[in-house]
């Protein structure tokens, strides 16, 4: 539901509709940004056909994302969802994937028109970001393994999985959008790491307890990062000369 920041919809409106589809229990129903600053609130309704949601949306803060995109500026919030956070790349997939219900001054269909092509400065930011995000969390990662710290080397794992993860989905020129499936998105990719989803499941399966085991699987995801620094070729460069 986008609105202009000048002139935003009624609250009440908002509420007033989705108790008129609420199906038992009286559906939830956020004030603008009550939920954070990317997911800037919308309602929870459970409806007698499934579960909706309502989600904010403020052209202004979209289409500012979008420029800012374009020239290669990314940024990610942590806090706002779990389980890696909120990626600004999500406003670009939302608005080149949606399907505009009302959109009478084709608002829509101009930030649609900007995110027809996925920008080389984005791609460009995020492999040499996440890429050397992920070199640097292994050396924590080696030193957490080495002394038998699982809960740090097991943070280490997850944190590398979801860089190698927004590094293909940049490599491959495809917006991410969600963490939900977003898996299975990436092996209909034609630039994949064989068996990537596979391997990587695995891995996060089955990290081990003793320093012998966490190094194991710190190696294994090691190699499988390895994979995704060959295919960016000569996007990505480290930042500084680290020895594993």
């Amino acid at each position: 539901m986008y609105y202009a920041e000048a002139a935003p919809f009624p609250i009440a409106d908002i509420r007033r509709v989705a108790q008129q589809y609420s199906d038992g229990d009286p559906p939830i129903v956020a004030d603008f940004y009550e939920w954070g600053p990317w997911v800037n609130g919308g309602a929870w309704i459970h409806t007698a056909v499934g579960k909706v949601d309502f989600l904010y949306r403020s052209f202004e803060h979209v289409e500012q994302t979008i420029q800012e995109a374009q020239q290669g500026i990314i940024s990610h919030d942590y806090d706002q969802q779990p389980p890696f956070g909120f990626y600004n790349v999500i406003y670009l997939a939302e608005t080149h994937i949606c399907l505009p219900l009302f959109d009478p001054h084709a608002a829509l269909a101009r930030l649609k028109q900007a995110v027809a092509v996925y920008p080389p400065e984005l791609q460009q930011a995020i492999v040499v970001r996440t890429l050397w995000g992920a070199e640097f969390t292994f050396l924590f990662a080696r030193k957490f393994a080495a002394v038998g710290d699982v809960y740090n080397t097991v943070g280490c794992l997850s944190r590398l999985s979801g860089y190698l993860t927004q590094a293909l989905y940049a490599l491959t020129s495809s917006y991410f959008i969600s963490n939900k499936g977003a898996l299975e998105t990436l092996s209909q990719c034609r630039l994949y790491p064989p068996d990537y989803s596979a391997q990587l499941s695995q891995i996060l399966a089955h990290p081990g307890r003793t320093e012998e085991q966490l190094s194991v699987t710190v190696n294994k995801l090691h190699t499988l990062w390895q994979e995704v620094v060959n295919l960016a070729g000569a996007l990505y460069a480290p930042r500084y000369p680290l020895r594993f």
